[in-house]
């Protein structure tokens, strides 16, 4: 069984040879080491037996959006501006938007070594915001998918992985232009106002997603942005308001055209494990062990792995700091549990990945472990 196939498998709920793994972001197709950017962290040489174990190893799951041809503009594009300047190893972005007499203000930073965006002020900071960004006209649906990118990638791996494409869900673009602290307090005291927000992202994504499923049948999704919902956040009664109510109707599409919806919510699950499973999803990652989340993968897989295939259950912290011996024990728990009794399947894989210039060797050989215990336990 080629990984294309054990990938496929698992998905459809088929019998494989053995549990796939996946890096996650890592895959060693998408990062380019030869890149002369300042900011590319790969170019830096201890990357490169990382990304070689990926493109050998791992069953590799790519990530891929989908632009849209001949879209109609977007009509806040012509109320923004924006500005980047790079100094002292650091790239600076701040965008104002222009609506009415009101000015919106957002700044991102993105550190030379670090391979993440910092938000330092977030666009909308008040219900007055939120009131005047409603105010401007939406966006509307148009065009056709452009699906050269997705139908390169698979091209790219062969028979070593499979395109999972990506995309947001109505909250995820609602709740990111908010601090988490001003989302939170307007989720819950502005539910009317909010609503407004999230159905004005909704109709576009419901349409776009519909237009991806038709090109591209038959593959595997990823929807983020449910873990903004989760607890301690918001209530369950909030995340079946402001998640199930919009996400339930894009995986619907999905499958529609024989898609895979793949949930991805980090944190704590227990209480809304019945709701993620009544959107009908097939698969659900990054499953994070206690702290972080809390449930065993044990527990999800005994109630809800006939239906959802499991991804994940190790910790990149984990990878990172703990000694080998001990990260071991973590990865053959996981192994064992998210494949004990009957089940759709499960993919073991990190719940993100290091975003540092520089791997660390312990971080070398965790990730090398990961692959060790796969192969020694399956490997007769």
């Amino acid at each position: 069984m080629n990984r294309r196939e054990r990938l496929m498998a698992t998905v459809q709920g088929g019998p494989v040879d053995r549990p796939a793994v996946s890096f996650y972001e890592i895959n060693g197709l998408d990062e380019r080491p030869g890149n002369p950017d300042p900011f590319n962290i790969y170019s830096h040489p201890s990357w490169q037996p990382l990304l070689d174990l990926a493109r050998e190893k791992t069953d590799r799951i790519v990530m891929r959006g989908v632009p849209f041809d001949n879209a109609p503009p977007d009509p806040l594009d012509s109320l923004t501006q924006s500005r980047t300047t790079v100094e002292a190893g650091c790239r600076r972005t701040v965008q104002t938007v222009t609506i009415g007499h009101r000015t919106l203000t957002a700044r991102t930073r993105r550190d030379i070594d670090v391979n993440t965006v910092w938000t330092e002020e977030h666009l909308l900071k008040d219900v007055d915001d939120l009131a005047a960004y409603l105010s401007a006209p939406a966006q509307q649906f148009g065009g056709t998918p452009h699906v050269a990118h997705v139908l390169d990638a698979e091209t790219a791996l062969g028979d070593t992985g499979i395109v999972m494409i990506d995309t947001a869900d109505p909250l995820c673009l609602a709740a990111q232009l908010f601090s988490m602290a001003e989302y939170t307090v307007i989720a819950m005291t502005e539910p009317r106002l909010f609503r407004q927000l999230l159905d004005r992202f909704a109709s576009f994504l419901l349409s776009r997603t519909e237009a991806v499923a038709k090109a591209l049948p038959g593959r595997l999704w990823r929807i983020y942005g449910p873990e903004y919902a989760s607890p301690p956040y918001l209530p369950p009664r909030l995340f079946r308001e402001y998640v199930c109510a919009y996400v339930t109707p894009m995986i619907n599409s999905i499958k529609r055209y024989g898609g895979y919806a793949r949930v991805h919510c980090h944190g704590r699950l227990h209480d809304i494990l019945d709701d993620i499973a009544a959107m009908g999803a097939d698969g659900l990652d990054p499953v994070e062990p206690p702290p972080q989340g809390d449930v065993e993968l044990r527990y999800v897989r005994e109630r809800y792995g006939r239906q959802m295939v499991l991804f994940g259950n190790l910790e990149v912290s984990d990878i990172e700091t703990l000694p080998t011996n001990l990260f071991a024990e973590k990865v053959r728990r996981a192994l064992d549990e998210g494949t004990r009794g009957a089940g759709r399947g499960f993919v073991l894989m990190p719940s993100a990945c290091p975003y540092g210039r520089e791997v660390q060797p312990l971080t070398l050989r965790n990730y090398e472990t990961i692959i060790g215990c796969v192969e020694r336990v399956w490997s007769g």
